[in-house]
């Protein structure tokens, strides 16, 4: 306990924290933080400490927290009304649903709106269900979808699957994990084979015609794993060959956070047939989104409804989001900054043999730690060494990776050069400790 929970005849934030929520709702940090103010990169904790906000709330804060021109947007629905359900129509919800018809690679052309993640992945597979009349889903090792039952039993991760999760009808194929390739092949002469398997996967292990195959594009909780240029193109036939959509999860990879494009299959040339996303797409307000083309919309049944899905005030706010982006050119500022924050990393990992990999894309970066670069042994106690050491050094950051070993970053879209010289500064003070 602080000496300031000490003195305070209240109970503090974290004393709630720890004695009314559930004990799996975790926080980092020996110490962990309560934190109170936040603007543009930075946040301020309950005893006045100011930190570089390096994570974002998971990579959600995609335009600086508390940024003038979202948050007018939101303060402006808000006084005219905030609340009406599906049942009626809105004009924000409208407006946002044309812009992303706009945005959207391909023939995507018709929304549903959620409350986050979870749910805009639990609406694409049951649309990929009732579109194709198919009901098998693949999915990849070491993703992650969220935390409703069907979420769950896609996640490709042990730490995040309950006993009670699995739902029927959910296979997992291998991720492209060059890294650590779970074929024990080295990229390019593998072939790719990470994507062939997709089809023996699909021949062992289903009835042979799936609803889809849904993938993040970059893996986000898995470590900010970014599959090679081959992949997703190569998937995407295969899947569709078994009667198959491709569904591109987009939850932590849109939004110009793999820099130059609006979303992260971009990259890759591939056109889905349902693109899900949330996350930077509010800025920190709840929303979930899930577009599809008209014929996969279509397909779906005459009723459904959400009770706060494309709420005005969400709408509203991701639509300024998506503005802000467009008049800044933040995404081409998260290609030149990330670029910048990649070779600062591999500075880094010149440096330090605890580096195994650096990688990632735009603005999600992340380094691999290991206990030795030979045997490439996962080094987790080590990433909460250099947590605790950052902090120190006032900034925060995240990390992932099946074994918990992988520190993730995910620094705001309209971040310069000299946020990530702070960060960097903060991890070689960390990474000296290993």
């Amino acid at each position: 306990m602080t000496q300031a929970e000490q003195q305070s005849p209240l109970k503090s934030a974290i004393q709630k924290h720890k004695e009314f929520l559930f004990p799996a709702v975790a926080t980092y940090y020996q110490e962990p933080l309560a934190l109170v103010k936040g603007e543009g990169e930075y946040v301020w904790d309950d005893q006045g400490n100011k930190y570089l906000d390096a994570f974002g709330g998971v990579l959600t804060v995609s335009v600086g927290h508390a940024n003038p021109r979202v948050n007018a947007a939101w303060k402006d629905q808000v006084d005219k009304i905030a609340h009406m359900s599906t049942l009626y129509a809105n004009g924000p919800q409208g407006d946002l649903a044309e812009k992303l018809a706009e945005i959207t690679p391909g023939n995507l052309k018709k929304s549903f709106f959620t409350n986050s993640g979870t749910e805009a992945d639990d609406t694409a597979i049951l649309a990929a269900k009732i579109a194709t009349g198919n009901n098998e889903i693949v999915v990849l090792r070491h993703s992650y979808a969220g935390r409703s039952a069907t979420a769950l039993s896609t996640i490709g991760h042990k730490t995040w699957k309950p006993i009670a999760s699995q739902v029927a009808g959910i296979v997992h194929a291998a991720a492209p994990y060059c890294y650590r390739c779970p074929f024990k092949l080295e990229y390019p002469t593998c072939g790719v084979a990470c994507a062939d398997d997709v089809e023996e996967l699909i021949n062992t292990t289903t009835t042979g015609n799936i609803a889809a195959f849904m993938a993040e594009t970059v893996l986000g909780v898995g470590g900010f794993i970014i599959p090679p240029k081959e992949y997703f193109p190569r998937v995407a036939e295969i899947a569709r060959r078994h009667g198959g959509l491709f569904i591109s999860d987009e939850v932590q990879a849109a939004w110009g956070r793999t820099g130059d494009k609006w979303f992260g299959i971009e990259h890759w040339g591939v056109e889905p047939d349902i693109i899900t996303s949330a996350k930077g797409m509010g800025n920190g307000v709840p929303i979930g989104w899930t577009i599809a083309t008209p014929e996969v919309a279509d397909a779906f049944p005459g009723l459904t409804f959400s009770t706060f899905g494309g709420n005005p005030v969400s709408s509203a706010v991701g639509l300024a989001v998506i503005n802000v982006i467009e008049e800044d050119d933040l995404r081409t500022n998260a290609r030149v900054v990330g670029d910048y924050f990649h070779n600062e990393l591999l500075k880094l990992q010149e440096k330090y043999a605890c580096i195994g990999d650096v990688r990632g894309m735009g603005l999600m970066q992340g380094i691999e730690l290991v206990k030795d670069r030979q045997t490439k042994e996962p080094a987790p106690d080590l990433v909460l060494r250099v947590f605790e050491e950052t902090k120190r050094q006032g900034v925060l950051i995240g990390k992932g990776g099946l074994y918990g070993n992988v520190i993730r970053t995910g620094v705001m879209l309209n971040s310069t050069t000299d946020s990530i010289d702070k960060v960097i500064e903060a991890l070689d003070a960390g990474l000296a400790l290993c």
